[in-house]
């Protein structure tokens, strides 16, 4: 059926239609404990195209599906359907009106996209889950998402006016709020909405007893259908009705939603507790404030910190959270962070002294006003689902019972029971979420893949259900039902309630078609498990990256990805660029992962190394390393791919490209025995173009120009022609000449070394051709990388064992050093050693503390303006070396700004690939020139990386700022 129905999609959509392997793969799995492989996935263009796909998936008789950010934790978010994926295309913000405080919004909308439109009137919308940076109002819709300032903004459901959606079959409606006048007048006109008007009239008449009974007035009550929306005694409310029906009704195509003011001045107060307890029993003393400009009221514990330090998030915000030593040695302790807001900074000020002059006299606080430490205050508190995925013994953390809401005044007691059931059955975890409405969020070391602990699973949480229900709480309070818990709404609810939940699901949708399983008519919450019993273990192995945090496993090591998204994220960090060029989920770091875990079961994609799938998945990965540093989990793609190149070619002969852009040291040392006649090669019209067109080298961009004397020649000319470094006998600092600083940029060196020198160092730099073998990872030609860094090794032995530190003035070679080296040549004592060594110039500098020698003297050229902003190449964010420049430029006087401009796009050999070309210039020019453009108006421009400063050169318009590097600008700035 399945090639029919792809045809006739394809045949009367607009938008994209994918039926292949990869992209079912891709899209197997949310961010739940559930998988199910999709039919194919369409990614409509307008509300056309979705009328379109759901009559055509009618016509075939097909389940379908929609999704947004594809972040869901119930498992709602992944079917055995037709997936209409609304974040590609569907993503227009089509009005906002200030006056009447509302705005219209196509479903693939990102939350941050809207609330930054909005604060241009002083606006916003004011459910903010932590995903607010890349999750889409369309899943928050489905989901009934709350978020921090859900406190005093409500959930989703209670800032949603209208709805547009589309019906399995293809039938359009608009729903909104319905009196009894306006009801009237819909069957008066005929209008289509008014018989599905009519049955919901007829089953809120029939239910009104049983939900005002069994409907609590919990803020967080998130489970269910909101029944309450359609009871005699107010308008009905239709679009009300389907927030939170996980598109097991309709889908929706456009949604009218309210918009609240913006508190303009914050503050905020973090306040200690000895255990998480004792801060969920203070919430309900602290819930007056409400009234007094509290806005926020978050929480977690310390086992979030521990897991926090463990895997290396926001390791300096943490220094914001009072009593935070003595916590961490007596392993017990919890944090408030309370947010109070104000239209005026007098107003915020005197409410955060009310609501501090409250507080127990012994309870330690800290009052944060920086808008910058609160963002690292809360940063913390979003860290919950990365930090508490990986447990700091390696193993996983799972979803399965993160979610419950209770009232606020029994979270105590829910947190102190919750934890007695761990405590009988074996489970752990770490607590975080939104304690000022009694909604608290963990993740458990569940054993999902046995049938033993699969029973166990099931017991525990029918019995976490039960105290919910019984502590009057909902089994979800913001992330839905699912599969996770639509099983367990009876024991919420009772029979006749869930009932009317199947009723109003067939008045939308008769067959049953929409999303089955979820929510209404469940699987059980122990099938389509992604890691159950059947879960294989694959036996193909890495053979040369270690994989030492992952049990020696690649597939231990892709099963990192829960599914977070933040890979999908456009307006901070690096990850993922690829992603923001092609809007492309298998080309997102995210769907390279599942990818992966998907080559190793086998199923939808072949179980091989020669897996073309994943092959061409991790062709566009740029090798950045932004999610190293990025992915909450660390998942660290460049590693994974370069495995799986090694793999995938061995034995074979690789695209022509590969060998041209991987071997560029090679080529490179060559060239610069004869710089002006490879200059003239690659340059001239004619032979350069047969030349890069035969080794699949781009014509589109100029080649860099070689030196006409590289590093390791000029030094030779200044020593001895036996003497393989020219330094005294016992130098304090190497200073090493990389390919691209020897070959391209020598003058970077020789600055490099004048400022060493400037602050009394005794520089050697060595003449002997090494490598440290960078562009050989991208290309997975490891048994060369590994034969190259013991040459590597073997030129700076005697520094090695010396200990002398080794200066690196290129980022991507740091980073080599630091992190592939030591993973390739495990077996080689030296090579830790050396990784230990290796500094940037700013480490080295600031760990000699050479300051104080670096005063100017005659500061000229960009030296002289003081105000600099650095845009930090991605390997030095992963080898975490980028803020050391900042730290010495601002101890030696200058105004520092650092640019959060994301990927160049070039990255190394990638953008020279001709078929690599135009995505590296989409992702150049889209994000990251304009940015540096507009930082580089009143401030000196300093970019470090040898691809960044190629792809400006490239990309900006002529008479642009022409950048510095750091190296430069020390050297004038001392007036070496």
């Amino acid at each position: 059926m399945s090639e029919p129905l792809e045809s006739a999609l394809r045949e009367a959509l607009r938008g994209d239609v994918e039926f292949g392997s990869s992209t079912r793969a891709v899209y197997a799995t949310d961010s739940s404990n559930y998988r199910q492989v999709p039919i194919g996935v369409v990614f409509p263009r307008d509300e056309a195209d979705v009328a379109s796909a759901l009559t055509i998936c009618a016509r075939f008789d097909v389940p379908v599906l929609g999704r947004g950010g594809g972040t869901s934790l119930a498992g709602q978010g992944c079917n055995e359907a037709v997936v209409v994926d609304f974040s590609r295309y569907m993503t227009s913000i089509l009005e906002i009106d200030p006056a009447a405080r509302i705005a219209r919004v196509q479903p693939g909308v990102v939350l941050d996209d809207l609330r930054r439109a909005a604060e241009a009137h002083g606006l916003t919308f004011g459910p903010d889950p932590a995903t607010h940076a890349w999750c889409t109002l369309g899943g928050m819709i489905g989901n009934n998402s709350c978020g921090t300032h859900a406190l005093f903004a409500g959930k989703t459901v209670d800032n949603v006016e209208r709805l547009r959606v589309v019906t399995y079959g293809g039938e359009r409606y608009e729903f909104g709020s319905y009196d009894d006048g306006q009801y009237a007048g819909l069957v008066k006109s005929g209008a289509g909405e008014a018989a599905i008007v009519g049955s919901l009239r007829e089953i809120g008449r029939r239910s009104a007893d049983l939900v005002t009974s069994r409907f609590s007035q919990l803020p967080r009550r998130v489970s269910g259908f909101n029944l309450d929306q359609i009871i005699p005694g107010h308008p009905l409310h239709v679009a009300r009705l389907l927030v939170g029906t996980e598109s097991t009704c309709a889908l929706v195509t456009e949604a009218t939603v309210r918009l609240i003011p913006s508190p303009a001045h914050r503050r905020l107060v973090v306040l200690a507790y000895p255990d998480v307890f004792a801060a969920a029993d203070a919430v309900v003393d602290l819930l007056p404030s409400l009234d007094a400009g509290l806005i926020g009221l978050e929480g977690f514990d310390v086992t979030l910190v521990r897991q926090m330090k463990a895997h290396r998030l926001n390791l300096d915000q943490l220094s914001l959270l009072p009593d935070l030593d003595q916590a961490l040695e007596r392993d017990r302790g919890g944090w408030l962070l309370a947010e109070i807001g104000g239209d005026s900074a007098d107003e915020a000020d005197e409410r955060a002294e009310r609501f501090i002059s409250r507080l127990p006299s012994a309870l330690p606080y800290r009052r944060i006003d920086d808008p910058i430490e609160q963002r690292g205050a809360w940063a913390i508190r979003e860290s919950g689902l990365g930090a508490t995925a990986i447990r700091e013994d390696g193993s996983h953390n799972l979803e399965g019972w993160e979610d419950a809401a209770v009232p606020p005044e029994k979270l105590g007691t829910y947190l102190r029971e919750i934890a007695r059931l761990w405590e009988e059955f074996g489970y752990a975890g770490a607590w975080y979420g939104h304690f000022g409405q009694g909604c608290v969020h963990t993740r458990n070391n569940f054993d999902l893949h046995t049938e033993s602990g699969l029973r166990a699973y099931r017991e525990y949480v029918e019995r976490a259900a039960d105290l919910v229900a019984s502590l009057g709480g909902s089994l979800s309070g913001e992330h839905g039902d699912g599969q996770s818990r639509g099983e367990l709404l009876e024991r919420m609810y009772g029979p006749e309630i869930v009932a009317a939940f199947r009723q109003v699901k067939a008045v939308f949708d008769p067959k049953g078609r929409m999303n089955p399983g979820k929510v209404v008519d469940p699987y059980p919450l122990d099938e389509n498990i992604r890691f159950g019993p059947a879960y294989k273990i694959s036996t193909l192995t890495p053979t040369y990256f270690p994989f030492a945090e992952d049990a020696g496993s690649l597939q231990h090591a892709a099963e990192r990805c829960v599914g977070v998204g933040r890979c999908r994220r456009d307006d901070a960090g690096v990850m993922c660029p690829s992603y923001r060029a092609t809007r492309d989920e298998r080309h997102s770091t995210r769907g390279r992962a599942k990818l992966l875990v998907e080559l190793f079961q086998g199923e939808v994609t072949p179980m091989s190394w020669r897996n073309e799938d994943v092959r061409e998945a991790l062709d566009l990965c740029l090798a950045c390393k932004g999610c190293a540093v990025d992915c909450p989990t660390h998942v660290d793609m460049a590693t994974y791919k370069a495995e799986f190149l090694a793999h995938h070619y061995r034995g074979r002969v690789r695209p022509r490209e590969m060998y041209a852009l991987g071997l560029v040291p090679w080529l490179a040392r060559a060239a610069t025995r004869a710089p002006a006649l490879a200059n003239v090669a690659l340059s001239a019209p004619g032979i350069s173009t047969l030349l890069r067109r035969a080794a699949g080298v781009t014509t589109d961009r100029p080649a860099p120009r070689f030196a006409s004397k590289s590093v390791r020649r000029t030094q030779r000319t200044r020593s001895q022609p036996t003497t393989p470094t020219l330094t005294p006998t016992q130098p304090t600092v190497v200073l090493w000449p990389d390919t691209f600083t020897d070959a391209y940029r020598p003058d970077l060196a020789l600055s490099w070394k004048a400022v060493l020198e400037a602050a009394g160092e005794s520089v050697a730099v060595p003449t002997e051709w090494a490598c440290c073998a960078r562009p050989l990872y991208d290309t997975g030609m490891l048994e060369l990388a590994r034969k190259t860094l013991r040459r590597l090794l073997d030129v700076l032995d005697e520094h090695i064992d010396r200990a002398t530190p080794i200066v690196v003035p290129e980022p991507s070679c740091l980073a080599a050093f630091r992190d592939e080296l030591p993973k390739l040549l495990a077996d080689d004592p030296r090579a830790a050693k050396l990784a230990a060594l290796s500094r940037s110039p700013a480490e080295h500098l600031l760990a000699t503390d050479a300051v104080t020698s670096l005063r100017p003297r005659r500061a000229s050229g960009p030296a002289a303006s003081g105000r600099v902003v650095i845009h930090p190449h991605c390997h030095a964010r992963a080898a975490h070396a980028s803020d050391a420049d900042r730290q010495l430029l601002e101890a030696l006087g200058f105004e520092v700004s650092v640019l959060d401009a994301g990927c160049c796009g070039l990255a190394g050999s990638f953008g020279f690939s001709a078929k690599h070309e135009p995505v590296s210039r989409v992702i150049g020019e889209e994000q990251w020139l304009p940015r540096l453009l507009d930082a580089a108006q009143d401030r000196t421009l300093i970019i470090d990386g040898f691809s960044c400063a190629t792809q400006y050169t490239h990309l900006a318009p002529s008479g642009s700022t022409s950048p510095t590097t750091l190296g430069e600008l020390l050297r004038a700035h001392i007036g070496a």
